[in-house]
């Protein structure tokens, strides 16, 4: 049974209330929204903008300063934090459609059903279209796989925003692995609703600089936005300074799979590592081994290097031979609640070739039920 429709996953009922003629003719829409339970320390614009989805953090930021987003009829802050029962009344411009071409961008399905679609992605893909970025993304690719088959993209329900239809959850660019895409509004619901309860369990694969002494262990180091570098996310430390109300508990799991201390002229060696992670804050498994000292191979951004011939010959000084360059970091399984039959579901992605060949270069003999 579908959930009733005044039921939102985040405790807020919103409606749209009736418009002025003068409004209309302006294109703009009123917007209201009942905080019926508020979340700890959650920002007015970051909830909004994660609301509406098709409104950017920053163009919501310049209109609540300009008093055309009130709480309880006063003017308030961006940084405003909601709480419950709180009125948030908005008078904002309508949405331009966003249409997403099709392109025949090659994709792996590796499961669908009425109500879901799973896709092994590859690197170098980026999820959905975005500033910069507006096309060549997974959206563009099922774009053309649902129009190969007489149905459309829109036909796939939209989170707060056309841009995003049927996203619950998102892979980095050059992240690899398994991606669920819901297909319908009830799956849309069911399923954000268990990455919201943490009730999804994942696992990843990497491989990562040095060797990890601990066959096991659990990373608790909560995770904000990175003080100086934009688009970053870094480890603080207990009260959040000097961003306080940026920083989430974050958690996550680990296991040794295989130690490589014999990589050629590498001396400190690599790991091969299994992760779970019991949180989903962005860049959360590359920032956490980068702060434990072993970043991901090929993440750059967290200060993982690529692997080259040439470094494992003792050749630092030039690149040749590339092995992996890009980030070393495979979603390889996926276990969740099937938001139409209500059963357990798991599905996995088989290990890339560029990935599985880098392991043999750095000399694992790991039998194949192990990878």
């Amino acid at each position: 049974m579908s959930p009733p429709k005044r039921k939102k996953p985040r405790g807020a009922g919103m409606q749209e209330v009736e418009t002025s003629a003068e409004a209309e003719a302006d294109g703009l829409r009123r917007l209201r929204i009942d905080i019926r339970r508020a979340l700890p320390d959650r920002r007015l614009d970051k909830y909004l903008a994660g609301r509406l989805g098709e409104m950017s953090r920053t163009g919501l930021q310049r209109y609540i300063r300009e008093g055309a987003v009130t709480v309880n009829g006063r003017k308030v802050k961006p940084s405003y934090f909601i709480r419950t029962g709180d009125v948030i009344e908005m008078l904002l411009p309508e949405p331009a459609e966003k249409v997403i071409p099709p392109e025949p961008i090659p994709l792996d399905v590796i499961y669908e059903d009425q109500d879901i679609i799973a896709v092994n992605k590859q690197p170098g893909l980026i999820v959905h279209p975005g500033r910069g970025n507006p096309t060549g993304t997974l959206l563009n690719a099922l774009a053309h796989y649902f129009q190969q088959r007489a149905g459309s993209l829109g036909d796939l329900p939209a989170p707060g925003g056309w841009y995003r239809p049927g996203i619950v959850h998102r892979l980095d660019r050059d992240t690899t692995g398994v991606m669920i895409l819901a297909k319908t509004e009830r799956a849309l619901w069911r399923l954000g609703r268990q990455f919201e309860l943490r009730r999804v369990r994942k696992t990843y694969q990497a491989i990562v600089h040095g060797q990890l002494e601990l066959d096991e262990d659990v990373i608790d180091a909560p995770i904000g936005s990175h003080p100086r570098i934009r688009e970053r996310y870094a480890v603080h430390r207990g009260t959040g300074r000097p961003f306080p109300g940026t920083v989430k508990p974050a958690l996550t799991r680990y296991r040794v799979i295989q130690r490589l201390p014999r990589a050629g002229a590498v001396a400190a060696g690599f790991s091969f590592v299994e992760l779970y992670p019991q949180t989903g804050r962005t860049h959360q498994l590359r920032v956490h081994m980068s702060f434990i000292g072993h970043p991901v191979v090929g993440d750059r951004v967290y200060g993982g290097g690529p692997i080259y011939q040439s470094q494992l010959q003792g050749r630092s000084d030039v690149a040749e031979g590339p092995i992996i360059t890009r980030q070393a970091l495979h979603a390889r399984a996926i276990e969740f609640q099937h938001p139409g039959t209500l059963k357990t579901l798991r599905l996995e992605a088989p290990i890339p070739d560029d990935f599985l060949a880098a392991l043999r270069a750095l000399g694992s003999a790991a039998p194949a039920d192990m990878l």
